[in-house]
């Protein structure tokens, strides 16, 4: 048993962010990870063309800027380098290959005890802290979503986190689900990588090009949500003119309301779009069933694929291990904390951080409140 002030879950982003401004001010600290290197997510389960779709001024972490010759919108190479540099700088000493197996508050202690299995040593360890922070993230699991016939499609399925590159699906049909950042970037990909590619949007989607969401962003600053929005609307509908004709129907809200209201982000333009105009790029909506090889949409439209990828998007796995979760999380993941409530939690001393939907700049945030409201709590006692 090892006894720290923090325990931190997860290396991702999140869990270095937090370690980093705690070791800033001499609080000490342990990152559990359960893979065997830090950023997981982005080392082992993106997409090799994966860049950043915000700006790098809006994904630091606290306390070190990008090097002024970073691209702007960084690819994902620059960006696990400027992660690893981070680890060094503030000397973040994560534990891998520690799988929590479960985490609760002992009354009688006052401190929270994390058990975890080491998958390098096949043996259990208990780590234990007055205050735990959980910095999992929401992105722990793909989800496939059920869809009626799955089981009799012959050809391959995968979630996006397994896709690497479109080199093998050149000369195939290929059915991407899922209109998000990945879905879109991943059949722009398979287009250029000779695929015939095809997207199912199930739902209202904001699509905007990088610039524009950086201007808006800018903007943020200095005017309102909806004047911001109305100004990017007006700007977008030049660029793109009216999507819905390419069946894409925008929600009603403006991209950054959205975001604000639903936690759901816009649709990040990488070329895609200029594809789907041309009708290169082929626009589905919903599938009803699968019979096969043939897949029925919402609209009685049939069409025959070789594999489907689902960018259906991920949930939590907190309450699995964590006792107690159920004011937190739905039995399937959902939560059910936040933005701006999310960071600080009801039980004496857990912080959750990475959980707010709000990307990188939220994750820095929130990593400098918990450090001070830690802080804070150590030198009142």
């Amino acid at each position: 048993m090892e006894e720290f002030s923090v325990v931190i879950i997860g290396a991702g982003p999140a869990g270095l962010a937090v370690s980093a401004c705690l070791n800033r001010v001499s609080i000490s600290n342990i990152v559990l990870e359960r893979d065997d290197c830090c950023a997981s997510l982005w080392r082992k389960r993106s997409y090799d063309r994966l860049n950043l779709h915000i700006a790098n001024k809006f994904c630091e972490l606290p306390y070190m800027k990008f090097s002024l010759d970073t691209p702007t919108f960084a690819p994902k190479s620059c960006f696990i380098n400027y992660l690893d540099k981070y680890v060094s700088k503030f000397n973040i000493q994560p534990l891998y290959n520690r799988f929590v197996e479960a985490a609760y508050y002992e009354e009688s202690e006052g401190k929270w005890h994390v058990e975890t299995k080491n998958l390098a040593s096949d043996s259990m360890e208990t780590y234990v802290g007055s205050f735990l922070i959980i910095a999992t993230g929401i992105n722990s699991e793909g989800v496939i979503p059920n869809v009626s016939g799955l089981e009799s499609f012959n050809g391959e399925i995968m979630h996006s986190n397994k896709y690497e590159n479109g080199e093998k699906y050149a000369g195939k049909d290929v059915l991407v689900v899922g209109s998000g950042n990945s879905g879109m970037e991943i059949a722009f990909d398979l287009y250029n990588s000779g695929a015939r590619a095809s997207i199912v949007v199930r739902s209202p989607t904001h699509v905007v090009s990088k610039y524009l969401v950086y201007l808006g962003m800018t903007l943020m600053k200095y005017l309102p949500f909806k004047l911001v929005d109305t100004i990017i609307l007006l700007l977008n509908k030049l660029k793109y003119g009216d999507t819905s004709k390419f069946g894409i129907p925008r929600p009603s809200l403006g991209p950054f309301t959205f975001k604000n209201v639903t936690g759901k982000t816009p649709t990040i333009d990488v070329g895609a779009m200029y594809h789907i105009k041309t009708g290169e790029i082929k626009v589905f909506p919903a599938m009803k069933k699968i019979v096969g090889n043939n897949i029925i949409f919402q609209n009685n439209k049939i069409k025959s694929f070789e594999s489907i990828i689902f960018a259906t998007g991920y949930r939590s796995t907190v309450e699995k291990w964590l006792k107690g979760a159920s004011y937190l999380f739905d039995g399937d993941g959902t939560r059910k904390t936040y933005y701006p409530n999310h960071w600080k939690l009801e039980k004496k001393g857990l912080y959750c951080v990475g959980f707010s939907d709000m990307g990188l700049i939220a994750i820095a945030n929130d990593a400098r409140k918990i450090a001070n409201d830690i802080a804070l709590v150590l030198n009142k006692t």
